[in-house]
């Protein structure tokens, strides 16, 4: 009799915190969030040159951008200058822009044209929610 009252006892113990634990999910978002909202993001470009350059006197303008899968967020050209004055390693120019308000994935580099040759780039990517992104180029 004591082990038929035990079975009972324990079957209702069992009832009871099955029927008054149940999991509230209604909180819950279920479909698949945006990735965590930032406000503010930099790319730091840095740009010279490891090559010996010291004779060659062709003119040549450099820009940086900034662009997302939509549209360009920063065009910004620079100085034109003589190629042999493109500093070396210890000596970069170095420019930190502020992207705000945009967490998707960044395209951004450095586009040049050298003065009656061409003109080429030099691009990189920035994930989204990545807060702080080094654009280093090494002129060649």
């Amino acid at each position: 009799m004591k082990k038929f009252f035990s079975h009972i006892f324990v079957g209702l113990l069992v009832v009871t915190a099955a029927v008054s634990c149940k999991k509230d999910y209604s909180h819950v978002n279920t479909t698949y969030p945006d990735p965590t909202p930032i406000s503010e993001r930099r790319i730091r470009f840095q740009l010279y040159t490891n090559q010996d350059f010291s004779d060659n006197n062709s003119m040549i303008t450099f820009s940086l951008f900034i662009r997302n899968a939509n549209r360009t967020l920063l065009d910004s050209p620079l100085v034109s200058m003589k190629i042999k004055d493109i500093p070396d390693a210890a000596h970069k120019l170095i420019f930190e822009k502020t992207v705000t308000g945009d967490n998707s994935d960044l395209a951004a580099g450095f586009r040049y044209e050298i003065q009656n040759v061409g003109n080429s780039w030099f691009t990189d990517t920035s994930r989204a929610g990545n807060v702080y992104k080094v654009i280093d180029y090494a002129f060649q």
